[in-house]
């Protein structure tokens, strides 16, 4: 797991082993979380009131049901201030990805998106299912190509075709659509890596079950062995002190998005790993999930992930 070349969080390098696990094949869909929805009456977080206590410092005028939206800008923008390309909307949810006035008919077999950590666990949990664990998915990712950069290898554009779905250009502002998709793609559009699992780099980020600590341990930690079903259960050192929603822990999601530029966020990789808050959605976030062997089941599996 993890790479040395890359963004700090990714490091170190280091030896893991899973247990057996099946993943599914693709990240899950908008007709198949309306299949979950109109059987169960389940209502997703973005579309939940606020509780204003848990958002002290928020402007009250936001304390609506809503989520994050990406908007593109005219042009550069300063990059280290994301407020620049994302909005909290009134009335976004994973019906209405851009808000109110847009729906997701005609892209059932597009990703589901605005999905927060408790909607999708709910959705795995309904299919008699469950989130992978980090290492779990890195390893799926890899496809069996330990230490590359890709889920399909080295090369960023192999003879010229983009492997996933992507942000060409200069982020946030120009997308050259070399891969043919201007926001999510059908589930599917790109080969498979050589596990036969599509969207493994880019689309849509996906939620594991691991909180996010800023780096992974270190191999030294376990001279004695190649840790097994690794992962991060405890949520202490999830935190980020000194920002908005501090108090909210978070868990690791994987994969990045087709808003993932070399120029700004190059974490279409399978050792890319990024943050975010449980309570959050936004319209590039969705999940799959796996089904473990018995013998690879952890304790707290079945409440926590």
């Amino acid at each position: 797991m993890g790479s040395e070349d890359f963004y700090p969080e990714e490091r170190p390098v280091h030896v893991v082993e899973v247990a057996g696990f099946w993943m599914d094949r693709h990240q899950v869909t908008n007709a198949e979380f309306r299949k979950f929805v109109k059987e169960t009456g389940y209502v997703t977080l973005a579309e939940r009131p606020l509780d204003p206590a848990d958002y002290p410092d928020a402007d009250p005028d936001l304390l609506v049901p809503g989520s994050l939206v990406f908007q593109k800008t005219s042009g550069p923008v300063d990059l280290n201030d994301y407020r620049n390309w994302w909005a909290y909307l009134p009335g976004a949810h994973w019906r209405r990805p851009g808000g109110p006035g847009t729906t997701f008919h005609g892209k059932g077999n597009h990703p589901v998106v605005h999905i927060a950590w408790e909607d999708a666990e709910t959705y795995a949990g309904w299919l008699g299912k469950q989130l992978p664990t980090e290492a779990e998915w890195e390893f799926a990712a890899r496809g069996g190509l330990e230490g590359a950069t890709f889920t399909w290898g080295d090369e960023h554009f192999p003879d010229g075709k983009a492997m996933a779905n992507s942000w060409q250009g200069e982020f946030p502002w120009q997308n050259l659509q070399v891969d043919g998709f201007e926001g999510t793609s059908p589930v599917g559009s790109f080969p498979a890596n050589s596990y036969g699992l599509h969207d493994m780099a880019g689309n849509v980020w996906e939620w594991t079950t691991d909180w996010y600590v800023p780096r992974h341990p270190d191999q030294a930690e376990h001279a004695c062995c190649v840790p097994t079903n690794p992962r991060v259960t405890s949520p202490e050192q999830s935190y980020n002190p000194g920002q908005p929603g501090e108090h909210i822990p978070r868990r690791v999601i994987k994969g990045g998005s087709h808003l993932c530029a070399p120029n700004y966020c190059l974490r279409y990789r399978p050792a890319a790993r990024q943050p975010q808050m449980i309570d959050t959605s936004m319209s590039h976030l969705g999940f799959r999930c796996v089904v473990r062997d018995k013998a690879s089941n952890q304790p707290g599996d079945a409440a926590d992930g």
